[in-house]
């Protein structure tokens, strides 16, 4: 009887652990794409889907098909921090969403700086092939901030 109320309890404590992984992992990847754009001034490369992602952009327009691109984004000058990041667990280790604010100053290569980016922020994740990529995006500004000047991919 106690290896069964045991077994239960620590089935229990994995779940627990199982259920915070993908939120965890969301978070981190949020943060290490920030800090590594921080350093570079250019995105990792590899954090759309393989599939594009449907994006509205906080410049305003039409919705954006953004393919995958290895070269990433590049900035002549880049201090975004996300904050208060919050991300629901759509299917565990498959698909989440996460929703922060993003706020800094930021200059777009060849674009037009922008002094206080102040955007709202939501993400549609999923897991290919062990990395979460994100598969749609919402970026609106908050009263008071400014969304990018890009409206085109092109």
């Amino acid at each position: 009887m106690l290896k069964v109320f045991l077994t239960i309890v620590w089935c229990s404590m994995g779940l627990v652990v199982w259920g915070q992984t993908t939120e965890q992992e969301i978070i981190k990847t949020i943060m290490d794409s920030n800090a590594y754009t921080l350093e570079h001034l250019k995105g990792m490369g590899d954090e759309i889907s393989k599939h594009g992602s449907l994006e509205f952009w906080s410049s305003g327009g039409l919705i954006h098909q953004v393919e995958n691109d290895p070269e990433g984004a590049s900035w002549d000058q880049f201090s975004l921090v996300p904050k208060h990041i919050q991300v629901i667990t759509l299917v565990e280790g498959q698909a989440a969403v996460a929703m922060y604010y993003s706020e800094g100053s930021m200059t777009p290569k060849g674009g037009t700086h922008v002094s206080h980016y102040l955007t709202r922020v939501t993400e549609v994740f999923v897991k290919e092939d062990g990395k979460w990529k994100t598969r749609a995006a919402h970026y609106s500004p908050v009263m008071g901030g400014s969304g990018t000047s890009q409206t085109s991919t092109n």
